[in-house]
């Protein structure tokens, strides 16, 4: 009976594991695809009306052609003329609109803005945020660095990797992990840790893989 009680219990638990991930991912999807669609309802409105397009199509249509157009704005930026037009475009929208340049500053930290400092843009470290005669390390990225040598470190909190803590730390309390990106650090702090040790480990130490 104990056997019977032992199998039918990790059977259902190795199906959760299965199923729960996949039911969160599509929650989380569902939850997202709802705040884009009514963000772009208007646009979605005018193609319904202009292509006869319905419902879910007219919105992932939209969808795409806002990120198509993204991508063609990121493209004419690089040129010439279109680094030109988004400076004077950018200079006079933060004299004229209040708030854009708070705007601006945020997102251009978080995607690291082209000037190496970010978020997004890492490097992840091993912090001793309590000193360097203090054992305690955490997982961080650098954010920062300034002309003295010091570190400003993004200590993210799990298992919500958006919030978190900022540290201003010396260079001898940082130790740089080249061989660890952003998205692993990330999915070990969303997992509470779990597989910090792979992650940590110098990559000449990692085990084998058959």
């Amino acid at each position: 009976m104990t056997r019977v009680k032992t199998f039918v219990t990790l059977t259902l638990l190795g199906g959760l594991a299965v199923v729960l991930p996949i039911a969160i991912f599509i929650l989380l999807f569902q939850w997202l695809f709802a705040q884009v669609s009514e963000l772009v309802a208007p646009a979605v409105h005018w193609f319904e009306a202009y292509t006869g397009f319905k419902n879910t199509v007219a919105r992932l249509a939209v969808i795409a052609l806002i990120l198509g157009g993204c991508f063609l704005i990121g493209l004419l930026v690089k040129t010439s003329v279109g680094g030109w037009l988004h400076r004077h475009m950018d200079h006079w929208l933060g004299r004229l609109a209040p708030g854009y340049n708070t705007i601006k500053e945020l997102v251009l930290q978080f995607i690291g803005g082209g000037a190496g400092e970010g978020v997004l843009s890492g490097p992840v470290a091993r912090v001793r945020i309590l000193g360097t005669d203090n054992p305690l390390t955490v997982t961080a990225i650098v954010t920062s660095r300034h002309d003295n040598g010091d570190f400003t470190v993004y200590v993210p909190t799990a298992p919500v990797p958006t919030s978190g803590f900022v540290y201003h730390v010396t260079a001898d309390c940082v130790e740089i992990l080249p061989h660890v990106t952003v998205e692993a650090a990330m999915k070990s702090i969303v997992a509470c840790g779990s597989g910090s040790g792979r992650l940590l480990a110098e990559p000449s130490q990692e085990p084998a893989v058959n």
